[in-house]
């Protein structure tokens, strides 16, 4: 007889002088997302992300600066994901190309908890937030651009491939992938 699976999900918020963020994320939805900012682009992203990773997603943000909340959404974002996927074992690691228009994007990913990331875009603002986002995620990020011109072309098409990436790293797993087995934190 096998376990049922835990529900992987996660509600968090992030408040600070600047900025007010609440995100809910169900890892195993059908890409339902709602993101309510005023920032029309932001909320066209994040939304792509959530469509394209298949998670379910609310978003609803508020900020003094756009800067601040492009910020904050991204680490509340990261945090959700973070939270919804647990410590059970996942694939972790995949990558995705997705072509948009001239644009050409390939986004590779490993949910090990140690984040670092290498962005290749030409919004400094996006990169901030995938950067963000995957700080907090405690990922590895890595996005290429092959090829494109269309800034908002470029932008979109990395936030398709990160998220068909994630779907895949975030997918249940019979066993953890790493030689160093389960990392355990102690106090000392």
């Amino acid at each position: 007889m096998s376990k049922a699976r835990a529900a992987r999900k996660a509600a968090v918020s992030r408040a600070t002088k600047e900025t007010e963020v609440k995100v809910r994320l169900s890892i195993d939805g059908t890409g339902k997302a709602v993101c309510e900012v005023e920032d029309q682009f932001l909320k066209h992203m994040v939304e792509t992300l959530g469509r394209y990773s298949g998670v379910d997603l609310e978003v609803k943000g508020s900020g003094d600066l756009n800067h601040h909340l492009v910020e904050d959404v991204a680490i509340a974002l990261g945090r959700a994901y973070r939270d919804a996927m647990g410590d059970a074992p996942v694939r972790r690691i995949a990558s995705a190309t997705v072509p948009m228009d001239e644009a050409l994007v390939q986004v590779a990913v490993d949910l090990i908890d140690r984040p670092y990331v290498h962005l290749e875009l030409p919004d400094v603002m996006y990169e901030h937030f995938l950067r963000s986002f995957a700080s907090e995620l405690r990922a590895t990020v890595h996005t290429v651009v092959l090829r494109g011109k269309d800034t908002h072309h470029i932008v979109e098409a990395t936030f398709k491939a990160l998220g068909l990436a994630l779907k895949e790293a975030a997918a249940p797993a019979g066993k953890r992938l790493s030689t160093k087995s389960k990392v355990e934190w102690r106090s000392s």
